[in-house]
Formats: structure tokens, sequence, C-alpha cells
């Protein structure tokens, strides 16, 4: 039972939840991160540490969907193992609903 990274990172991008990760599961886009399904231990220290309240359970109803897309560009967005600042406007974009249909972008961060 992995733990998903859903829209509300999206624009955001706390890396809080990459320091505290034992085993380094978080892949890092140009304005979101996803966890690894295969590589995460289900420890859930990361899920308190989202400032964005982005991370959840795959067991909670509104991770389903985002699951897939999790999983998908874990595979080829590369491995981000520390804290890094978030963008100057994180703050602005934490409570913004429906961020993905317009800001969700597939390219790799680094």
């Amino acid at each position: 039972m992995p733990y998903v990274v859903t829209e509300l990172c999206i624009k955001c991008k706390y890396t809080d939840c990459v320091e505290v990760c034992p085993v380094d599961c978080f892949y890092e886009g140009e304005n979101m991160l996803v966890i690894h399904p295969d590589e995460c231990i289900d420890c859930g220290v990361c899920e308190p540490e989202c400032p964005a309240e982005a991370i959840l359970p795959d067991t909670d109803p509104k991770a389903e969907a985002w699951l897939a897309l999790n999983r998908d560009y874990a595979g080829s967005w590369p491995n981000i193992t520390r804290k890094k600042d978030a963008p100057a406007d994180a703050d602005d974009w934490k409570n913004v609903a429906d961020k993905y249909a317009k800001f969700f972008s597939p390219k790799a961060g680094g």
C-alpha cells in the first residue's frame, strides 16, 4: 500500500517529504513530485510533512486516480533525494483546485 502524490502538489512542489523519506522513492517533474509505488515502503512519514497536503495513502479514494500517474512518471523523471527550495509562489498555489488540466507538466524536473 504505497503513498501517492496528488494534484495538490502541482506548482507547489514542496520537498519537505523528500527529506524524510527513508527509501528515496520520490521523483521530480517540472512542477510536481511523484512517488514510485514499487519503492514506497508505506511508512507514511512523508504525508504529514507536505505543506500542501498532497500526499495520500493509496487506500484513500482520492488517491486512486493518481496511482498510475505516479507510477508512470516515476519511471521517467529523475530521483530526488534532498530537499530543495520550493518555488517562490508555492504558497499562492497551495489551495488552488483543479490544477491538473491547466498546469500539469510532463517534463522532468531537476
